[in-house]
């Protein structure tokens, strides 16, 4: 594997922090192996720190107004920038025309962009044409792998002994990837193995060694590649514990999704991230979310596993509101109820323990699953 981080990168957000169509980049600035985070493009926040802005703690990554600002900064800091990240994930797919300008620029700066829309900036003449002047590289995350390569369901995740957590949602852009990420976290920081296994292409863009990006496959190589994911996650590094990242939710009207990875990734145990603030689907007014002991059913219902926990998204809820959500959370489903992001995940460790001790007991034995 090559050495990371790759670079120093940009990631533009213009627009977009703070907002759910800016979740690429706050992946990014919370957590990043592949690049090292230098700067962050939005001008409404420009002079703050990102980590403040978003979280309300402080990690040393700026927000500024503009691409020449961010190449400033980094030259004068002795840490020139290698690469420009698009940040944003918009309905559809698509590049932000006010962004296009901005690649160019990052282009004729000589940096490598990267994008993780359906909008491939490699198909675009003009800018193929000045990435190759340039001598840079246009990448294209969610362009879809060659068939060649991809895989079919076969039933080999039955191998797979160790424990398995599916980290779902109620809808989409609620913080699933970000939840994850805390709770392999906190199973490494109690000693175990744990790893990751990435469905989008911001967890690729963070650098988890096991990922593919769902929405860009055929598919009838879906089940296959997850499948192959989590297979090849178990066998390269013997793992404890698997997390796998869900995409949408199972009922979202647009985003449907988590169907594929409770059938195909066969968790023993599901995690449900919830927004107890949001009345409707993410996006789209009139749809309403469905509540959560309807989705907590559905799950059940179709994987036949059980989900153990609820992680709370604090979307428009004040700090100290949120104790009582969590609270009606647990009134409402029998279910620990947590904010991951301030309150750890002990309540879900707990939950999760007799599953992590049945998969210990698998591994002893040397039996994968029923």
């Amino acid at each position: 594997m090559s050495t990371w981080p790759e670079g120093r990168a940009v990631v533009d957000a213009t627009g977009a922090y703070t907002t759910t169509y800016g979740k690429t980049a706050h992946g990014l600035v919370r957590r990043s192996e592949r690049y090292d985070v230098s700067a962050v493009l939005d001008p409404r926040f420009a002079g703050q720190d990102a980590g403040t802005v978003l979280d309300g703690r402080a990690n040393g990554i700026p927000v500024l107004a503009t691409l020449d600002d961010a190449l400033g900064a980094a030259a004068a800091a002795g840490a020139p920038l290698t690469h420009y990240v698009v940040g944003v994930a918009t309905d559809g797919g698509k590049l932000p025309p006010v962004m296009r300008a901005t690649v160019e620029a990052a282009l004729r700066a000589g940096l490598h962009v990267v994008c993780g829309l359906h909008q491939f900036l490699g198909e675009d003449e003009e800018l193929a044409a000045l990435a190759a002047a340039r001598g840079v590289t246009l990448t294209d995350v969610r362009r879809p792998p060659h068939r060649r390569d991809l895989h079919f369901f076969d039933g080999r995740i039955e191998q797979v002994d160790s424990l398995k957590v599916a980290l779902l949602g109620t809808d989409s852009a609620v913080g699933k990837r970000t939840t994850a990420w805390v709770l392999v976290d906190a199973y490494r920081r109690a000693g175990l193995r744990a790893e990751l296994v990435g469905t989008g292409q911001t967890a690729w863009l963070q650098g988890a060694r096991f990922s593919l990006v769902l929405d860009s496959l055929v598919n009838d190589f879906v089940a296959g590649e997850i499948e192959h994911a989590v297979w090849s996650c178990w066998r390269e590094t013997s793992p404890d514990v698997i997390v796998l990242e869900g995409q949408g939710s199972l009922m979202n009207p647009a985003y449907p999704g988590g169907h594929e990875l409770l059938a195909a990734g066969r968790p023993d145990a599901v995690i449900l991230q919830h927004a107890p603030a949001r009345r409707e689907y993410d996006g789209f007014p009139g749809y309403p979310l469905h509540d959560l002991p309807t989705q907590i059913r559905a799950v059940e219902l179709l994987s036949g596993r059980p989900v153990v926990g609820v992680t709370v998204n604090h979307e428009d809820l004040a700090p100290e509101q949120v104790p009582a959500a969590c609270a009606e959370i647990t009134a409402a489903t029998g279910l620990p109820a947590v904010d991951a992001l301030r309150d750890g995940m002990e309540p879900i460790l707990e939950a999760l323990a007799p599953h992590l001790a049945a998969a210990g007991a698998r591994r002893r034995t040397g039996g994968g699953h029923a």
